[in-house]
Formats: C-alpha cells, sequence, structure tokens
C-alpha cells in the first residue's frame, strides 16, 4: 500500500474517521493499529523486523537514559542497523569481498540472496538511530512503549520518510489531539499538490527517462541530456510529492511533519542545496555523521575529508551499488571544489566589479549549480557504474542535435504534445517554488477565502489529477522511487 495506490484512498479515511471519533485516550492505540495494518499490507513478514527495531529503539533509550554509557549506545546502534545492513547490505558486502578475492585468484561460488526490502527501513533506522544518540546525549527517553511505536511505525513517514526527531514527534503523537478543521483542509490540499507532483508531473517525465536509461539502450548524446535533466523533474515530482504527501497525511492526523524541500533548484551552491533538499536526511548526516566525524572543527583538509565520508555514506545508504557512492561522491566533491575556490572566487568577482547581490549574478550561480547536480544524477538513474561513464562520456562526444528537428526526440515515450504539458507543469512548479523561496504560503491565502472558493480549489486539484495524471493498466500505481531506499 502506497499513497498513490487505491487501496490507500479508502485505508486513509477509514483510519482518519477512526481516530476523530474514538475518545482520546483510545486515539493512539487507534492509531499504532493502523500504522501496523498498514504496514502488514505491505508484506505480513516485515512486520517482525518492525517491532524488533521499535523494541531495540525503546529499551536502549530507557538504559541510556540518565547513564549514557558508549558501550550500551553502540550496541543498541548496531542492533538497530542489523536488519538494514542485513536486508540491503549483505548481497553488495558478500559480491564486493568476493570480487577482491577473485582479483587474488580465490574463487568462491557467491551465494544467493534475494530479500524484498522491507518498506522504509532506511528511514525509520535511521530515526531510531538518532533517537538513540540523542539519548545519549541528554534528551529525555520515551518511557511509554505505545508512544514510541508509534514514532518508529506512524504510517504516513513510512513510504519515503522524511526522518523526524524524537523532540519534534514524540510530544504530538502523545497528546493525541483531536484534528482541527484548519488540519483537515490543509491536509487534503498537500495531498493534492502531492499527487499532482507524482502522479501528473513524475510519471509522466518517467515515460521517457525509462525508455533512455533502459538497460542496453541504444540512446546517444542528447537523448541522454534531455533524459538527465528529466530524471531531475522526476525525481523533484516523484520524492517531492512522496513527501508532500506524507505532510499531508499526518496534517489530516494532526501532526505535523518536517517539509523535506525548500525550492532546491533555486540553490546558488551545491552546499546550499543540499539545505534545501531532502532536508531531513541531510541534517540527519550532519548531526549524526559529519559532526561527529570533526566536522569542520579539525582543520581545512580534515573538513574536507569528513564532507567526502559523510556524502560517500549517503550514497550507500541510497542504494548498495557502486554507482550510488560515486555519486555520493561527486556531490561531496563538488561542495569540496565549492568551499576550496571560494576565496579565488570572491577574489575575481571583486576585480571584474561584478555585484554578487545583482540578479544576473545570481541566475548564473543557480544555473551553474543545477547543472553540476544534473551530471551527478547520471550516476544515480544508471543500472550500474560503468554504464554511468559510458552514459557521460556520450553525452560529452555524440553531438546528435538533429534529435530536435527531425522529430525522433518524440519518439521514447513522450510526443509532442506530452512534452509541452510538461513544460507547462514546469512552470507551475516554478510559481510554487518561488513564494516558497519568499515565504509566501498559499495554504493560507487559499484558507483566507470564502468557503466556496476553497471548495473550488480542492475540485480543481482533484480534477487536473484525474484528467492529466499517468496511470498504468487499471489506474494501478506506479511506485515512488524513494520507497526503494
Amino acid at each position: 500500500m502506497v499513497f498513490n495506490s487505491a487501496q490507500f484512498l479508502l485505508f486513509l479515511p477509514l483510519a482518519a474517521l477512526g481516530y476523530f471519533a474514538v475518545p482520546q485516550k483510545a486515539r493512539r492505540p487507534w492509531l499504532l493499529l493502523a500504522c501496523y495494518f498498514f504496514y502488514f499490507c505491505w508484506n505480513p513478514a516485515h512486520v517482525p523486523v518492525l517491532a524488533f527495531v521499535t523494541a531495540v529503539g525503546y529499551l536502549g533509550g530507557r538504559l541510556l537514559e540518565g547513564k549514557p554509557r558508549k558501550g550500551v549506545l553502540a550496541a543498541g546502534i548496531l542492533l538497530a542497523l542489523a536488519p538494514l545492513i542485513g536486508f540491503k547490505y549483505l548481497d553488495f558486502l558478500t559480491k564486493s569481498v568476493l570480487s577482491v578475492l577473485a582479483h587474488l585468484g580465490v574463487q568462491i561460488a557467491p551465494p544467493a540472496f534475494d530479500f524484498l526490502l522491507p518498506m522504509g527501513i532506511s528511514f525509520y533506522t535511521l530515526q531510531t538511530v538518532g533517537y538513540l544518540v540523542d539519548t545519549y546525549r541528554g534528551e529525555k527517553a520515551e518511557h511509554n512503549l505505545l508512544d514510541f511505536a508509534l514514532f518508529v511505525g506512524f504510517f504516513p513517514q513510512m513510504v519515503s520518510g522524511p526522518i523526524s526527531r524524537g523532540n519534534r514527534l514524540l510530544p504530538q503523537l502523545s497528546a493525541a489531539k483531536r484534528p482541527a478543521f484548519d488540519d483537515l483542509r490543509d491536509g487534503v490540499l498537500l495531498l493534492i499538490w502531492g499527487y499532482f507532483l507524482k502522479i501528473v508531473v513524475a510519471d509522466r517525465a518517467a515515460l521517457f527517462v525509462a525508455a533512455v536509461y533502459a538497460p542496453e539502450s541504444e540512446y546517444e548524446g542528447w537523448f541522454y541530456i534531455v533524459a538527465t535533466l528529466l530524471f531531475c523533474l522526476q525525481l523533484y515530482g516523484d520524492f517531492g510529492g512522496c513527501s508532500v504527501m506524507a505532510m499531508g497525511t499526518a496534517k489530516i492526523l494532526g501532526i505535523d511533519l518536517i517539509d523535506n524541500f525548500n525550492a532546491p533548484y533555486f540553490s546558488q551552491s551545491i552546499a546550499e542545496f543540499w539545505r534545501r533538499w531532502h532536508i531531513s536526511l541531510s541534517t540527519w548526516f550532519r548531526d549524526y555523521l559529519y559532526i561527529p566525524l570533526g566536522g569542520n572543527r579539525k582543520g581545512t583538509l580534515r573538513k574536507y575529508l569528513n564532507v567526502l565520508v559523510t556524502f560517500a555514506v549517503s550514497g550507500l545508504w541510497h542504494g548498495a551499488q557502486w554507482n550510488y557512492m560515486a555519486w555520493g561522491l561527486l556531490n561531496g566533491l563538488y561542495q569540496v571544489i565549492g568551499a576550496a575556490l571560494m576565496p579565488l572566487r570572491t577574489a575575481v568577482v571583486r576585480a571584474l566589479c561584478i555585484d554578487p547581490k545583482s540578479r544576473p549574478h545570481k541566475l548564473l550561480r543557480v544555473v551553474v549549480t543545477f547543472v553540476l547536480f544534473s551530471s551527478t544524477m547520471v550516476f544515480f538513474r544508471a543500472y550500474r557504474l560503468m554504464e554511468a561513464v559510458r552514459i557521460f562520456i556520450s553525452m560529452l562526444t555524440v553531438h546528435n542535435f538533429e534529435i530536435f528537428t527531425d522529430g525522433s526526440i518524440f519518439a521514447c515515450g513522450i510526443d509532442a504534445f506530452n512534452f509541452a504539458l510538461l513544460g507547462i507543469y514546469v512552470l507551475v512548479i516554478f510559481a510554487a517554488d518561488v513564494c516558497k523561496y519568499k515565504r509566501i504560503k498559499v495554504r493560507s491565502v487559499i484558507e483566507k477565502q470564502h468557503w466556496l472558493c476553497q471548495v473550488a480549489v480542492v475540485a480543481l486539484g482533484v480534477l487536473t489529477v484525474l484528467l492529466l495524471g499517468v496511470y498504468g493498466p487499471g489506474f494501478e500505481a506506479s511506485n515512488f522511487i524513494y520507497s526503494q531506499f
């Protein structure tokens, strides 16, 4: 069950109605039942995994409270990470070791691992580890097992996060307040926007991206450039849409989740980009890996090394393949180069009498940042590392501009009409991000209007998703990219 499935559209109203109708003391048990039913629908065999990580986090927090022992913290982290390592990385680690042995002349047949990755395991594992570290650092542990089970298994953040902190989410879950009308309205508006980003935008762009990036694809040059740019749009719509749906679902239940995206494509540097993209993950790695490694407190070279290590681990978190590590390292390298060249860049700007606050200068930095990030996405989307290298070479050496004039660009899953639609959708997203960048709250503007206007906005949004969405046979839902992580 995912947000864009028919089952979820039936499940959410029932779960919310029950949460609203039952007495206050029964809300948390009802919500926990809904959370585990949601997880059960994905794969019943994975429910014990969620329960195990919950038990580790709860017991570890109780043991660490008031007695911050490193041994207990290390044991808790290792136990919490054990299912993630087993399901996600065991095959990768085994094949990597056997590959090294093969180069040394030792041939061993690799064992077969074919595990279905539990939904959300990468997210709720990091959330639990963060909670353990926070408790070790002095924050109060949660004593109520039911509340802690809700914290780890809260179903709106199961598909693709966000990764919440205990001091933000636990008090809201414990309060179990009845949702107000404003919560319901805002939640519905967020859901509609999320569905627009996912079903209307991302799934349409995915048609072209999937065709060009398919294994053994024969496309070259500008096909890959266009596909990579569309993948940036697809990923933003897919993951951003999923994050907005998580916020909307939680809001309907009276819970506020962190906004994972803050107009990232308006960033003027890679460092700024990662303060605006997947914010809950970026801040998690900053607080629980980068800073413990020394952050920027132990000299410039050590700071750069810490950045590279953090991004490499972040890459592997996204997927147990070398291309994901390359993606992470390239993002880290761009950030290191940007920091190292900052004095030179500042001197050049000053020497040329360029106003760093001028719009042309800011626009140039935004474009450069987007191009750099787009280049990393080749490694993210390619199915293996050497294929990404081949695609990169093709993008740089094959200049098949004729695809824009002979019509072949429109023979890759998207015709001219749908390309035009994508152009319109980009303008819509651009306008929405301008509002967010300038801290204009569109929902606040809508809520001030007459109730008939609010109903019209909701109806128009639903109609847009229904009429312009991209659906599979029988209106089946396509999976979210980040649900695979």
